[in-house]
């Protein structure tokens, strides 16, 4: 099964219409890291991430990980080795914090987009993560929390994304 982003304000999958929010300028085929778009194509996706110090492990077929505060997902365009991948923070490194401060990553599934053998500067740190506003994101696809955790009970790890 596929999830689908028919438009920048609706995600489908199955016979559910969910509610979201996707990049400030709008969907691209041509992402660069920065440019706060989303990338258009389709897509794998990865583990659940949480922080089970504000949340219970929720309901899913997807393997969850629990969020440390010392992971970070790296940005940094400087950094092929490491450009696009989970890593532990380190002074010279540019990376997105995942143990935030507000509640946006307190659930979250990466999109595998610039994935396997990932290319700087083509984007990095594309996930499905919550929002309560429905403000824009910086490319990434942002659910309420309730829409979250329904899409999680339903997804398994062979479903995929196609950003429309």
């Amino acid at each position: 099964m596929t999830i689908i982003l028919k438009n920048k304000h609706t995600l489908l999958f199955k016979e559910f219409c969910f509610k979201c929010c996707v990049g400030l300028e709008g969907i691209t085929a041509k992402k660069i890291e920065g440019d706060k778009k989303t990338p258009k194509g389709l897509f794998q996706l990865g583990n659940l991430y949480y922080r089970n110090d504000r949340n219970p492990k929720p309901l899913t077929r997807l393997k969850c990980i629990i969020i440390k505060k010392n992971m970070f997902w790296c940005d940094d365009v400087k950094n092929k080795k490491k450009y696009n991948k989970l890593i532990k923070k380190n002074k010279n490194t540019s990376a997105e914090r995942l143990f935030r401060y507000d509640y946006k990553y307190d659930y979250f599934i990466p999109i595998k987009y610039n994935w396997n053998k990932p290319k700087v500067p083509l984007g990095s740190a594309i996930f499905i993560h919550l929002t309560k506003n429905y403000k824009p994101t910086a490319g990434c696809i942002g659910l309420s929390e309730k829409d979250f955790l329904i899409l999680a009970k339903l997804i398994t790890k062979k479903t995929k994304i196609k950003i429309i």
